[in-house]
């Protein structure tokens, strides 16, 4: 083995020691993680990175040949990405379900201090990609939206304020396949943490903010 293979095994071994500090919570599409995130942030003094935040810094910073399905997604216009495609294609081939840009997460994260905490949360956030850097098993979250929950999205993507489903040439099945791909996205969630021994937690429309806060500070053991 070469010189700097030798450090590249090291420093992926004490990536869960540099990022012991950092929470994570991901899931589902509009599970409320960065609500979540956002309260728990607030309530502890923590620093919150939303990895929504950064997709647009993040995809400027890739090639396509470091992120093929990115760059393909970019030069789609809005129908071909929203509308002419089955939520199966959708699902398979969109770009952050593949952990395209993964690593410029992890590198952010790496750049900011270790005090205070970081809680990070975001649908990018895939349990396979997460758990390899855990000192913790408990720091990381994964919110799963029950079927009403998906029924009241799709509810709310019907409304013109929903933004980019608007601009396509068919609002109505746009929405659809969003939700079906997410459906479908975070089934696939749920059965890649539970085969990792990660933590879940359903999110349902009874379900409060405060309850959810609880639930998942409950999670964190704090």
């Amino acid at each position: 083995m070469q010189h700097g293979q030798h450090e590249e095994l090291a420093d992926a071994a004490a990536l869960p020691a540099r990022l012991r500090h950092v929470y994570w919570i991901g899931g589902g599409s509009g599970a409320g993680k960065s609500t979540i995130a956002r309260r728990l942030a607030d309530r502890y003094g923590w620093h919150l990175y939303a990895t929504d935040d950064v997709m647009r810094d993040h995809a400027g910073r890739t090639t396509p040949e470091e992120a093929p399905f990115l760059h393909e997604f970019m030069a789609m216009d809005m129908d071909e990405r929203w509308v002419d495609r089955s939520p199966e294609a959708m699902l398979e081939t969109f770009h952050w379900f593949r952990g395209e840009g993964f690593g410029l997460i992890v590198e952010d994260l790496l750049h900011l201090p270790q005090n205070p905490c970081v809680i990070v949360e975001g649908f990018r956030l895939l349990p396979h990609l997460v758990k390899p850097l855990l000192a913790v098993p408990e720091h990381a979250v994964w919110l799963l939206p029950t079927p009403d929950f998906r029924q009241a999205a799709i509810r709310s993507r019907s409304r013109p304020e929903e933004g980019f489903v608007w601009r396509t040439s068919d609002p109505a099945k746009a929405g659809w396949n969003i939700a079906e791909r997410d459906r479908m996205y975070t089934r696939r969630l749920q059965q890649e943490a539970e085969c990792l021994q990660l933590r879940t937690l359903q999110v349902d429309t009874s379900m409060t903010e405060d309850d959810l806060g609880e639930q998942v500070a409950t999670a964190f053991g704090l």
